[in-house]
């Protein structure tokens, strides 16, 4: 329980070893379908986060006056 996070503890063969890992489960063709599809989300989730502080931006000069 001294470490929650085991992403510390990764060395640079423990990367290695588990993209070799995921390139032998999703093949070499699905591989760009995933990263195009987490690009999307991570854009989306940008654009959600920047629309919510827009809105409380708005609201904060809006009680000011």
């Amino acid at each position: 329980m001294n470490q929650l996070l085991f992403l510390g503890s990764l060395g640079t063969s423990e990367i290695i070893i588990i993209a070799i890992i995921i390139l032998l489960l999703f093949g070499g063709k699905k591989i760009p379908e995933l990263m195009k599809g987490i690009g999307k989300g991570v854009k989306n989730f940008k654009e959600g986060v920047k629309g919510i502080e827009d809105d409380v931006k708005l609201d904060d000069s809006d009680s000011s006056k």
